[in-house]
C-alpha cells in the first residue's frame, strides 16, 4: 500500500484503494473508491466529492435502497431490476 504522510491537498484525484493517508488534510477532492483496503489516520477532508466504484458503488446502492443511508439530494435509490433467474 502507497503511504501518504505530513500533507496538504487542495483541488486533487485520488484513487482511494490500497492508499494509507497519515496526518493529511485534503480540501475540495474528488475521492474516488472501489472496495479495496485503505486507512485514514488522522486525515481531514473538506468538502471533497467520493465517488464510488465498482463494488463499493454497489453497496452504497443496496445500503440506499434498505434506507441505512440517504441517496444524495435530488437522487433517489436505484432499485436492480429482477430477472426471471434467481443467482443461487
Amino acid at each position: 500500500m502507497e503511504t501518504i504522510r505530513d500533507q496538504k491537498f487542495a483541488g486533487r484525484t485520488f484513487v482511494l484503494d490500497d492508499v494509507v493517508f497519515i496526518n493529511c488534510e485534503l480540501k475540495d477532492c474528488d475521492l474516488y473508491y472501489s472496495g479495496g483496503d485503505h486507512e485514514w489516520i488522522n486525515a481531514k477532508f473538506e468538502a471533497c466529492r467520493f465517488h464510488w466504484r465498482g463494488p463499493a458503488r454497489n453497496t452504497v446502492m443496496l445500503l440506499q435502497v434498505l434506507g441505512f443511508l440517504k441517496p444524495p439530494t435530488g437522487a433517489q435509490p436505484q432499485v436492480p431490476a429482477t430477472s426471471a433467474v434467481k443467482p443461487n
